[in-house]
């Protein structure tokens, strides 16, 4: 298990994305985000751009992210659809054919707690979309991680992670009954593990990996939610009133950026990795029996699971990505 405890960053929950970056040199960078055009992503390209990164946007509509990011000096957007296969290798050959390193990978876009859907390779919508596709993202783009030398990977993880580990037996919902809940924290539990054995597997390149849980945001991604959706997650009570412990987590969008570019950046995480980081810092492991809302349950930063995850991953994207 990775020395998964705070290291005293000197920031915390309050703290904004703007001054993690005060001070941060990022020219001659280059950096690709997932989903950079709304919510986190934006915000998240905008503190990296600002610090002088290059950098290159992932989305499904890039009109639209055109539209937002164009104002945004060195920005890209390229179209990115991870629930196709098809469009995540199209993005990835865009980039590589670029013959430039990748410092940074930030595993950003996702979807949340949506009805039973699957991709056009039978994956339930979810898994597909948060981590299937950016494994093979992640993949696609090695050559270039490699190549830069000292780069990092970022995958969005959440505290939703304590609502399922992963099934290793039936990710996809082939047999077992579907639940959104169940099926989103897997998906997040998923991308902390895969930032688990992408380390134990990349740091001899130079590549190191960490998953982060931004906090409590209010953006598009939960707008659809039903009361029976928030008491299931703890943010109200089954009589409609504010759970006081899930009000304490929420963020403004600059806070919760601020995990991101923290891991992203950091030099006090110069060689660390594996690390599942919250409020600006690595986040304590805690008891498995444990009802607070902070830190990461051990099933999410398991190496011996994380190493089954990653085999198993292999064999549902259908392609095998780094021995080890």
């Amino acid at each position: 298990m990775q020395n998964q405890n705070r290291i005293g960053s000197g920031f915390g929950a309050s703290t904004t994305a703007a001054q993690v970056m005060a001070g941060v040199n990022l020219r001659g960078r280059n950096v690709v985000v997932t989903g950079g055009h709304a919510g986190l992503g934006l915000e998240v390209v905008r503190a990296l751009a600002g610090a002088g990164a290059s950098v290159w946007v992932g989305a499904r509509n890039p009109a639209r992210a055109q539209q937002i990011l164009g104002g945004t000096e060195s920005v890209q957007v390229l179209c990115l659809d991870l629930a196709d296969p098809t469009s995540v290798d199209a993005f990835a050959q865009r980039f590589t054919a670029e013959n430039l390193p990748l410092h940074l990978l930030v595993n950003n876009a996702g979807i949340m707690a949506v009805p039973f859907q699957r991709d056009a390779q039978g994956h339930e919508l979810q898994l597909s979309t948060n981590y299937l596709g950016h494994f093979r993202l992640t993949a696609q783009l090695w050559p270039a991680l490699a190549a830069a030398k000292g780069a990092r990977v970022v995958a969005l993880s959440s505290g939703a992670h304590r609502l399922s580990g992963v099934d290793l037996e039936d990710p996809d919902y082939h047999r077992r009954p579907y639940d959104k809940w169940q099926a989103y924290g897997q998906s997040k539990t998923a991308a902390a593990l895969f930032a688990v054995e992408l380390d134990r597997r990349g740091a001899k390149e130079g590549v190191r990996a960490f998953s982060v849980h931004p906090g409590a945001i209010r953006t598009g991604l939960g707008a659809h939610l039903t009361t029976e959706d928030l008491v299931r997650i703890g943010a109200i009570f089954a009589d409609g009133k504010p759970n006081p412990a899930f009000e304490a987590l929420f963020k403004t969008v600059e806070q919760g950026a601020a995990t991101t570019v923290w891991a992203a950046t950091s030099s006090r995480l110069q060689g660390l990795g594996g690390l599942y980081c919250e409020d600006c810092d690595v986040a304590d492991l805690v008891a498995t029996t444990s009802t607070s809302l902070r830190g990461v349950l051990p099933h999410a930063c398991d190496p011996q699971m994380a190493h089954r995850w990653w085999e198993r991953s292999e064999g549902l994207a259908g392609m095998p990505f780094l021995a080890g």
